[in-house]
């Protein structure tokens, strides 16, 4: 700012000498003193040029270095120029502009790379006018479908118009659907297509994002066996650590020439304790073979209420000791197509699942109602208990996972599979002091 100052003071010395040599001029040429008048006219002129060419130079600098500014073009170096310390606010200015283009440039590059890294398809779409243009375009996309990385909106409908043309359909509005569509002129493959639209400084974007149903099954399939081995392990090893030890001391105590009445009693307890790990391993071995053998339904024809009420009889005299209140609200007749030995074991393991979430519980209650829709039978069972945590939503459904000490962990693994088996599903819902479980059925 000081060198600003300084430039302007010399800007108006020089203005001030022109004008006096201007004046002085005009005086000497009233004297008659001609060539000292013309002399200094013609220095007037010369100083008036300097400072005029001074201004032009000024204003052309700052226009081209604005320019570059608006341009992006941040390629020139103003740390040795020779008006450095003239232009010191512009070119302080120019540098964290350029910094910031630098800075941006580097997380494009960085996001780009993310988007490329990803095994899934993402087309980032820009609006001009009235038409799409191609922003971005990632390397799986371009690979998976042979797609060239176009720009155009119109190129991509010539080489994807299954997909182009949906979109066009729902006016490029938000998606969440399945697609098929043939890749490199092979069979026709499904993905799953999820679209969303944004707006930020007035420019519109549609992102477009397409995944192989194959890959996001094969990725489920990997997490629940790595999630299944998890338990496995664990449930061996809680077994098998303590029979190897205790194998090992009796190996020991059988060497010794002379058995002790105490050395007596602990092979006695080693035997009993490595008998009960021994069964419990049986369990575990024949709970995952129901789990892994459970039999095709054999369904025939079933009214749902007494369906409910025999299940409700089994489980009675559990209710009555642990001072449960159970509510049959099911207020219809209706005839469904099930194996009834399954949906009755379907039945005791969601209504004991609840029964042990009123544990703790000051109200304990359980109500079980009956919903038609669409031709699907819902079977809806609510307690009253603590809700499943969030952190363990994901595993309720894994097998031998188990928050009880004395739970197998197969209940609601096993209910599933059965619900799947009829063609249904089974699924859950945490509420403000109540958790729902609902059983699907088509009928």
């Amino acid at each position: 700012m000081f060198k600003n100052i300084k430039l302007y003071h010399h800007l108006f010395f020089r203005l001030l000498l022109i004008l006096f040599s201007v004046s002085l001029s005009v005086f000497l040429f009233s004297r008659g003193l001609l060539y000292s008048s013309f002399f200094l006219g013609f220095v007037a002129l010369l100083l008036l040029a300097e400072v005029f060419l001074f201004i032009r130079n000024a204003f052309l600098f700052y226009d081209r270095t604005i320019a570059s500014i608006l341009q992006g073009d941040f390629s020139s170096d103003f740390s040795k120029h020779k008006s450095q310390l003239h232009y010191k606010s512009l070119f302080q200015l120019y540098g964290k502009l350029k910094e910031k283009q630098h800075e941006q440039v580097s997380k494009d590059l960085i996001y780009r790379s993310i988007l490329n890294s990803m095994e899934t398809g993402i087309i980032i779409l820009q609006k001009e006018a009235t038409d799409w243009t191609i922003f971005l375009m990632n390397d799986y996309f371009s690979k998976h479908f042979m797609v060239p990385k176009v720009s155009k909106w119109h190129y991509l409908k010539n080489q994807l118009p299954s997909l182009c043309e949906l979109i066009e359909e729902q006016n490029f509005e938000e998606i969440k659907s399945s697609l098929q569509i043939r890749v490199n002129k092979e069979d026709t493959q499904t993905f799953i297509l999820q679209t969303s639209a944004t707006k930020t400084f007035n420019e519109e974007y549609y992102i477009i994002l397409l995944e192989s149903i194959q890959k996001v099954v094969e990725k489920k399939e990997k997490e629940a066996w790595i999630n299944l081995m998890k338990v496995i392990s664990h449930e061996l090893l809680n077994s098998l650590t303590p029979i190897r030890s205790l194998s090992q001391n009796l190996n020991e105590l059988v060497q010794q020439e002379d058995i002790s009445a105490e050395d007596l009693d602990d092979i006695k307890q080693s035997v009993v304790t490595i008998h009960n790990r021994s069964n419990h391993l049986q369990e575990f071995v024949e709970s995952y073979r129901k789990l892994a053998m459970l039999p095709s339904p054999k369904k025939e024809k079933t009214e749902l209420s007494e369906l409910v009420e025999n299940g409700l009889q089994i489980m009675l005299p559990l209710f009555k000791k642990e001072g449960i209140k159970v509510t049959n609200d099911i207020a219809f007749k209706r005839w469904i197509f099930v194996d009834k030995n399954q949906m009755e074991q379907v039945l005791i393991n969601l209504l004991t699942n609840s029964m042990y979430a009123l544990e703790d519980r000051e109200i304990k209650a359980i109500s079980i109602t009956a919903e038609l829709k669409e031709k699907r039978v819902y079977l809806i069972i609510t307690d009253t208990g603590n809700g499943i945590d969030p952190e363990i939503e994901d595993k309720i459904f894994l097998p031998f996972f188990t928050t009880r000490k004395d739970g197998a962990g197969i209940g609601l693994t096993l209910s599933k599979n059965i619900i799947e088996a009829h063609g249904g599903y089974l699924a859950f819902e945490n509420g403000e002091n109540q958790t729902k479980f609902t059983v699907c059925l088509v009928e």
